[in-house]
């Protein structure tokens, strides 16, 4: 709320803004705003969750009523500025969600939440360390230096029950007690941000949208352990969430809040950021050090942990950014609070990037022990129209895909990882009946097949010989005895690669397999792809019952294998067609279909 009597515009301006167009929409507010004309100012945000509905506005009026505006472009801006903002009228329209309106819009994404990590992101200007320190930010970090032991700070952590959110799940106060107990001279703290995994974003959306919340974990865990060195090691992809950290760490050393003697204390604690150059296998600790190191990222083997021989050979600890940015709030809170929240052995709450064919594609933070049908339905608001739920995949590329029988199934450590799939860092990619999961599976063990290091050969090897398989599938040349051998392959893959990532690459195979070997069989068997997806099992055809002759779906082909008369059903020469499917994007009348 501003305190001037003036409406407060705070414009969603995270990656997915931006890349829906906030650029465009914040020089028309700039422009609109610069006539004098309306009594607002203008603020920015990083993402407020909604990403499914970017270019994002959210409008605060004087009185403190909240209505976020969404789906905008800079010709609707002026619109609607003299709709809300002189003519005191809410565009029901474009709602993403109203705070005197609960059922509004899309008001239920947040009501099924439970935001922790994400709690100031989108209501904050991330690049404002005087609006995080209104938020009660760095309070938790003093709390801890000033009245606070390490150890009390590990106890308190303990109890809070969290584990690691990268990804291996591993509680986080035992991780932080051996950092502690090691013997060293010099003790380093690195917060992992090198997210790679295809459709997850929320380690980037709360560097660019909280990154002082990550600095403050920080500054806790290094006290905690006894570091006063730190890195933050972020992939050179992510340019807005790297400009805000270093905003942020500039801000901090102004403060007093990092650098020597900082909150007015003996200890010293300063945090540098490493850019990395996205290589998929340095989230992996090891290969992570390798490459602050200046070294190749490639894995090396345990023991000796990080903990006890990390960066340059001294105690190492390492925690992912949604992690960090988790322990202020427990500080503050109280360990015991946080694990109210949870299963028995998976506290709290976890942030999940819902990607692929969900209707609200977003940042979600929901406590541990939500169902998977929670998430994507209550949350995600299910599939998009027209089709139906067919799988999720969890866990990256290194995941699992689960099918529909499976959607109760918990959203803890242990309930997912006994289906087969993993938690991962938190991707959520939600597959309809229009997707074929042995493509699927091809894809994304093209993803871990290339990042591979090449250092062990059951990874590079191995991986390589199962796409050759998965992709001779795909092209209708699969033989019988090829799912024995892509078992075989996927167990001794598993049981002797060298790190994580060959160790877990096998996983979108295996659950496919488990979970959907029809569709393997309908491509070896029977030469068909039922999702309609594998060019080489697909015809595409064009109902003449349905088809106008409107000319759009041959003025598209790029090999001009549809004829016909204008305003008389065209048909589709079988011999020359590439099956690209872009006409079936372009027919109106959905005259064109594949079988």
């Amino acid at each position: 709320m501003s305190g001037n009597g003036k409406t407060k515009l705070v414009l969603g301006y995270g990656t997915c803004g931006i890349a829906a167009g906030a650029n465009q929409v914040k020089e028309s507010l700039e422009k609109e705003l610069a006539t004098g004309k309306y009594p607002a100012e203008l603020d920015i945000a990083g993402c407020m969750g909604f990403c499914f509905r970017e270019p994002i506005v959210e409008f605060i009026d004087p009185d403190g009523r909240k209505v976020v505006y969404g789906d905008l472009t800079a010709k609707k801006i002026p619109s609607l500025l003299e709709t809300h903002l002189l003519k005191g009228e809410v565009v029901e329209e474009l709602v993403v969600r109203r705070s005197d309106d609960p059922t509004a819009g899309e008001g239920d994404f947040l009501a099924n939440q439970h935001r922790i990590v994400l709690r100031n992101c989108g209501n904050i200007n991330p690049e404002s360390i005087d609006e995080y320190i209104a938020a009660g930010g760095y309070e938790a970090a003093r709390k801890a230096l000033t009245s606070m032991t390490p150890e009390e700070l590990i106890d308190e952590v303990s109890k809070s029950g969290i584990r690691g959110r990268g990804g291996a799940g591993f509680p986080t106060g035992t991780k932080w007690g051996f950092a502690r107990k090691a013997k060293g001279d010099q003790k380093y703290l690195v917060c992992n941000a090198d997210e790679g995994d295809p459709g997850a974003f929320m380690d980037r959306s709360v560097l660019e949208g909280d990154p002082h919340a990550v600095i403050e974990g920080m500054i806790i865990a290094g006290y905690a352990i006894g570091a006063t060195k730190a890195y933050i090691y972020c992939r050179a992809e992510y340019p807005l969430a790297l400009r805000r950290l270093d905003i942020a760490i500039t801000a901090c050393r102004e403060k007093g809040f990092l650098g020597k003697g900082i909150f007015g204390t003996a200890w010293d604690f300063d945090i540098k950021i490493k850019k990395g150059a996205g290589a998929f296998v340095c989230g992996e600790e090891t290969a992570l050090i390798a490459s602050i190191e200046g070294k190749r990222g490639m894995p090396r083997p345990r023991p000796p942990f990080p903990a006890n021989e990390g960066l340059w050979g001294k105690p190492t600890n390492i925690n992912n950014v949604e992690t960090l940015a988790a322990i202020p709030w427990i500080i503050a809170n109280g360990g015991e609070k946080y694990a109210e929240l949870g299963t028995e052995k998976s506290k709290g709450t976890k942030v999940f990037c819902l990607a692929g064919k969900v209707r609200r594609s977003g940042l979600a933070e929901v406590p541990m022990g939500y169902t998977l049908r929670q998430v994507i339905f209550d949350v995600g608001g299910g599939v998009r129209e027209g089709k139906e739920f067919k799988a999720v995949q969890m866990g990256g590329p290194s995941g699992g895909c689960l099918p529909a029988s499976l959607l109760d199934t918990l959203v803890d450590y242990e309930a997912i990882t006994a289906t087969g799939a993993i938690m991962g860092s938190g991707g959520m990619i939600v597959a309809d009946s229009s997707t074929c999961m042995v493509d699927l599976a091809r894809y994304f063990l093209s993803f871990t097949q290339e990042e591979s290091c090449g250092k062990c050969v059951p990874c590079r090897l191995g991986t390589k010989r199962m796409l050759e398989i998965l992709t001779r599938i795909c092209e209708g040349k699969g033989e019988p005895e090829d799912l024995e051998r892509l078992e075989v392959l996927a167990s001794d893959i598993k049981d002797a690669s060298l790190c994580a990532l060959g160790g877990t690459a096998p996983n979108p195979v295996l659950t496919t397999l488990k979970y959907f070997r029809n569709e393997y069989e309908d491509h070896i068997y029977h030469g068909r792809c039922t999702a309609g997806v594998c060019p080489a099992l697909i015809t595409v055809n064009i109902n003449p019952e349905i088809c106008n002759g409107c000319g759009a779906c041959a003025k598209i082909c790029p090999v001009e294998a549809i004829s016909g008369e204008k305003k008389e059903p065209h048909s589709i020469d079988a011999d020359v067609c590439i099956r690209c499917k872009l006409c079936l994007s372009r027919c109106p009348q959905e005259a064109i279909y594949t079988e």
